[in-house]
């Protein structure tokens, strides 16, 4: 079940595993309770079945949430909309797998439109919770760096701002950007980046008067970290170091021209 976090994070080995895992156990759970209409099976069988579809709808629910919630960020989209769209969209092929797996050993039925739409609801409610809990859980720490990547603290330019506070050492001080991930945000330095557990504006309020400006509902971006700017049309883009590209809204567009940006 997703989350809005980019791959390096989501998508490790690391990550995966601590989903599954997680899943695995929201399975056994949910095989001890035995909900919609499981209870007629043997405690194995229940747990099992969970489990199974449990890690099924890992499948469905994290790409999709994924793609959802990272495009419709870039159309400035709210993510009290996204969130709910990616799981009503994630849910179809959910619940036709339930569908499938509930049919195992027997023939496959049609069901009826008021049948099927109970069922498609059912799954909904599981995937909204499911996904629910995974964006209240905590997130984990990034993975250390690897042999090829430096280690050395970045290039700190004067006192570090509050918000360095929060993050390893081996991040540095040097902050080009923040970007808005759920419940979390993710502060992005010259070397790498951290999640830190707090709202934007408060994570803004700790820069201690880095120049920069919020582009994006989700983002702010320091000025000097800016490298080049890319304009398709009516969308602006801002390339940051490391390649980070931050969104510009489309209200954010004519401050940036005040302030010299554009």
């Amino acid at each position: 079940m997703a989350s809005n976090s980019p791959p390096d994070r989501d998508w490790s080995a690391r990550q995966i595993v601590i989903d599954l895992s997680v899943l695995a156990c929201i399975g056994v759970v949910l095989g001890l309770l035995a909900p919609l209409g499981t209870g007629y099976m043997s405690l194995a069988e229940r747990i099992a079945y969970w489990v199974v579809l449990a890690m099924a709808g890992y499948l469905f629910y994290k790409p999709l949430g994924a793609i959802m919630v990272g495009k419709g960020a870039a159309l400035d989209l709210p993510l009290w909309f996204l969130w709910p769209a990616s799981v009503l969209v994630a849910s179809i092929p959910m619940a036709i797998t339930v569908w499938l797996v509930n049919s195992w050993g027997g023939p496959v039925r049609v069901p009826s439109l008021e049948i099927g739409l109970t069922h498609y609801g059912a799954v909904c409610v599981v995937g909204a919770v499911v996904t629910l809990l995974f964006n209240l859980l905590p997130a984990t720490a990034s993975p250390p760096a690897s042999a090829s990547e430096p280690v050395s603290p970045g290039k700190d330019v004067g006192i570090a701002p509050p918000l360095a506070d929060h993050l390893p050492p081996h991040l540095g001080s040097e902050i080009v950007a923040l970007e808005m991930e759920d419940h979390y945000v993710r502060v992005h330095t010259a070397i790498g980046s951290e999640l830190v557990l707090m709202r934007l504006r408060d994570a803004m309020a700790q820069l201690d008067g880095l120049e920069g400006l919020q582009v994006h509902r989700s983002w702010w971006v320091a000025r000097d970290a800016v490298e080049d700017i890319v304009t398709e049309g009516r969308k602006v883009r801002l390339i940051l170091a490391r390649e980070i590209e931050a969104p510009v809204s489309r209200a954010k567009v004519s401050e940036l021209k005040d302030a010299g940006w554009l």
